[in-house]
């Protein structure tokens, strides 16, 4: 009996049948592990174990080309540019493990609905999770971005990626793509595409259809707006957060409600404050250069000011810190702090709170931050912020 073997186990409460999964590192040698057909893993006591069968052989997955989506080209067009992550991904069943196997044209053969609202011709940029994106790699998506809007042929452009850092890519993305004039949608999943309980197929097909009918143009990210698949909420690129790490609807729109919801194949606006620039009115100014020299420090109590000061000297040309409440640090941070800023560095200040503006001047530490130079940075919170000093430094400096 091997790992990858679907199996039968007898308990004293019953049988059970899965896949045998490996047993990691860190795991109990008094449990093994199976994969259930629902997808998910259940652990058993090896003492509970009465009996246990192979049902079949472990065979290696076999990997079939997708189906040609056939082109309608009376559809409008969405560029679909993949770039991985739990979206692109497929549960190898040798070893009950997740790993990157979707390309583009597989994800989109994987949603037969989307050709009946769009012809979709995709992409394949990257496939990596999240957790690997660089600065360097938020340049070739919107260099990509750049180009297919520019082409004139999109009535929009569908990025999948990775949740993890999905909205820092938004973010990226909403600083470099100044002016787009049609809609940006990032869009990932919490659970791979072929899990019955995988939000992969709804979240695409509500960023398809937010990139065709939406009225306004700019970079949003779509996902569940709910636990139930009843509506996908669009969020602005740089007002949203991924603020769960397993749920459908992990993002949420920070300081603001989701900019509209797409519902039976219909786009909903919701009330937003911000206003955003219509379809096609957008004039585009692509600045594509990050420079990734900002650190960003989160203070707590016994924070050493050295790591201001260690920032300055290996070369950083920005900090990003995270403040407590409306945006202080403590007094034993002012010295460092003024130096780093007489040297050049932009000092900024945002807050570990999620909801609430960073409001400096209600009390003596904020103001005498402001006093020594530090920059505000109000609603902005710091993975936004820090995407955006590091696009504005790229481009001052040319890096």
């Amino acid at each position: 009996m091997s790992v990858g073997d679907n199996i039968n186990v007898g308990t004293e409460d019953g049988e059970m049948s899965g896949i045998l999964m490996p047993r990691y590192e860190s795991a109990s040698e008094d449990y093994i592990s199976i994969k259930l057909k629902s997808g998910y893993n259940t652990g058993i006591h090896v003492g509970k174990i009465k009996s246990m069968k192979k049902l079949s052989r472990s065979e290696p997955a076999i990997v079939a080309k997708p189906p040609e989506m056939a082109e309608n080209k009376s559809l409008p067009k969405i560029a679909l540019i993949s770039t991985g992550g739990t979206i692109a991904s497929k549960i190898d069943y040798r070893t009950g493990g997740v790993h990157a196997a979707l390309s583009a044209s597989e994800l989109y053969a994987s949603v037969p609905e989307l050709a009946n609202h769009a012809s979709i011709e995709p992409v394949v940029l990257l496939s990596e999770y999240s957790e690997n994106l660089k600065p360097e790699h938020w340049t070739m998506i919107a260099d990509k971005v750049v180009e297919k809007v520019k082409s004139g042929k999109y009535l929009g452009v569908v990025v999948s990626h990775g949740t993890d850092t999905m909205h820092y890519t938004a973010a990226a993305l909403s600083f470099a793509l100044q002016g787009v004039r049609i809609p940006v949608v990032l869009v990932g999943a919490q659970r791979s595409s072929d899990r019955p309980s995988s939000d992969a197929a709804l979240n695409l097909l509500g960023a398809t259809i937010f990139g065709l009918k939406s009225e306004y143009a700019g970079v949003f990210v779509a996902m569940h707006a709910g636990t139930s698949d009843d509506a996908i909420a669009c969020h602005i690129g740089t007002r949203v957060r991924k603020n769960h790490t397993s749920r459908r609807d992990a993002f949420e729109s920070i300081d603001a409600t989701p900019f509209a919801l797409v519902r039976n194949n219909t786009v909903e606006m919701q009330k937003s404050e911000i206003k955003l620039t219509k379809r096609s009115e957008g004039n585009l100014a692509a600045k594509t250069k990050f420079d990734d020299r900002v650190a960003l420090l989160k203070y707590h109590p016994g924070f050493d000011p050295k790591l201001i000061e260690h920032a300055a000297k290996v070369g950083y040309k920005g900090i990003i810190l995270e403040g407590t409440g409306l945006g202080h640090v403590s007094k034993e941070c002012f010295p460092a702090l003024k130096k780093a800023v007489d040297t050049g560095l932009m000092v900024c200040m945002t807050s570990q709170c999620i909801w609430g503006r960073v409001r400096m001047t209600v009390y003596d530490t904020g103001r005498d931050l402001l006093d020594i130079g530090t920059l505000r940075t109000r609603s902005l919170r710091a993975s936004r912020y820090r995407q955006g000093l590091i696009r504005v430094l790229g481009e001052i400096l040319g890096q």
